[in-house]
């Protein structure tokens, strides 16, 4: 994961044993604690217990307090996130955008097309993450296609936010 190495402090959040991945011979807790939080994920809403086990085997969790950089705008991509506690900020080349909260995820769009991060994401709160990276990111989307599903409808759902935007922007510098 990229965040800076400054900031890698762990925070009280937890059993500190559920910061590392579950791999096999993994103990039961530690997955039962990844699948607990991944149950509060909206993402995830409707999986199987089977289902959240595996994508709790196929990530890890990660903490950042406020003010860490998660992602940096232009720098490789090798990680999907999902936020499960905490905020962050979206930082485009166009200004500062929505806070992410909650359930919602970044860092896909460098795991689809190899292309660098396209925003700088910083911790606006402290944070638990859920990481996947790259190959886990493509057996998780090969594993569960309902995943695939929702995370093409939320990306839908942004770009025509975004088209909005210009929309809007294009309107108040060009009145008709």
């Amino acid at each position: 994961m990229e965040m800076d190495p400054q900031s890698t402090n762990r925070l009280p959040f937890h059993d500190p044993s559920e910061l590392e991945p579950a791999r096999g011979g993994a103990g039961v807790s530690s997955r039962d604690a990844r699948v607990q939080h991944l149950e509060r994920v909206p993402l995830f809403s409707g999986f199987t217990e089977g289902e959240l086990r595996r994508v709790a085997e196929l990530s890890k969790i990660i903490e950042a307090p406020a003010g860490t950089v998660i992602t940096r705008i232009g720098e490789p991509g090798d990680s999907f996130f999902v936020l499960i506690d905490g905020a962050v900020t979206v930082q485009t080349p166009v200004g500062t955008g929505a806070r992410l909260k909650p359930g919602d995820f970044f860092g896909e769009m460098s795991l689809l097309d190899g292309e660098p991060r396209s925003a700088t994401i910083v911790a606006a709160t402290d944070l638990r993450l859920l990481s996947v990276d790259r190959l886990h990111f493509w057996r998780l989307l090969d594993e569960t296609p309902d995943l695939i599903r929702r995370m093409l409808t939320i990306l839908s759902r942004r770009v025509r936010r975004l088209e909005q935007s210009v929309q809007t922007i294009l309107s108040t510098t060009n009145p008709a």
